[in-house]
């Protein structure tokens, strides 16, 4: 089998065409999103999110017997009330912000295990939404993927300079008179949509790679935000590519391969990136 064939073939199967979409949609969104997580050193939040939404997914499991769009609107609530419940419990309780998210996190996360021991019949559904199902995904997820997707990546544009200030100049921000508490409500609850949007790629347990290791790849090599955001894309969408080719011809799980790329990506850029990377400060001293 010729090169081109070996490229060609995984994708003339319907399913596998469906989930490079949603591998390449959902690679561009979170680490557009993702930017924010890192340069703000927000990865723990982005892990509490991720299995924030355990409940939800539980109590969408049981109110519509296994309907994943009901699951994927339990998720997305639960994650948005979790981010903000997070926000309100840090600033209310006079907690540390690492504090108030230990705190959420295991909550929601003990809740969403006890619920998901009372779902009997979906067992192997709900493993898909832990570690990913990209190769099932749906016209409709895709439809659903896109427009939420978009929709971030809309705000994210729209509100770009208004994030910047608010994320690393709080006083400029309150100078300039921006709702800052309205603003930083608004991020989480960004991060929250693209945690959920992510689900059926890569899966509650490895959402967090997908969100962080993209962008912390880019900050490695660039130093311009909007830079950072569009490598973090680029190396968002290849690591979905690659790790679909992966998945098909090795036999592993397309989630699980996908972030293994990711972080391939990633160990590569830390040791060669010029000025950040070991190898670099080593011929430095």
């Amino acid at each position: 089998m010729g090169l081109p064939e070996l490229l060609v073939a995984p994708f003339r199967y319907p399913f596998m065409a469906r989930g490079l979409l949603a591998a390449t949609m959902v690679g561009v969104v979170c680490p557009v999103v993702g930017t924010y997580v890192v340069l703000r050193g927000m990865a723990f939040f982005g892990d509490a999110l991720a299995h924030a939404v355990l409940p939800g997914v539980a109590v969408g499991f049981l109110t519509s017997h296994g309907g994943r769009r009901s699951v994927f609107w339990w998720a997305l609530g639960t994650a948005i009330l979790a981010s903000l419940g997070i926000g309100a419990v840090a600033r209310r309780g006079r907690l540390r912000e690492d504090t108030a998210i230990g705190i959420v996190l295991a909550g929601m996360f003990a809740l969403g295990i006890a619920l998901i021991s009372t779902v009997r019949g979906y067992a192997v559904d709900l493993v898909h939404f832990l570690f990913g199902n990209v190769l099932g995904v749906s016209r409709g997820d895709l439809l659903l993927t896109a427009l939420l997707g978009g929709l971030v990546l809309a705000l994210v544009l729209a509100l770009y300079k208004e994030f910047l200030v608010v994320s690393f100049d709080a006083t400029l921000a309150a100078t300039l008179r921006l709702p800052v508490r309205l603003y930083n409500g608004l991020l989480l609850i960004l991060i929250a949509v693209a945690v959920v949007v992510s689900l059926q790629t890569v899966g509650v347990a490895l959402m967090l790679a997908l969100l962080v290791t993209p962008a912390s790849t880019a900050y490695l090599l660039v130093r311009r935000v909007p830079a950072m955001m569009f490598l973090g894309a680029g190396f968002g969408v290849l690591s979905g590519l690659i790790g679909l080719y992966l998945s098909y011809y090795a036999g592993i799980a397309s989630g699980a391969a996908i972030v293994l790329v990711a972080t391939g990506f990633f160990v590569i850029v830390l040791f060669a990136a010029p000025r950040r990377g070991l190898l670099w400060r080593r011929r430095s001293n």
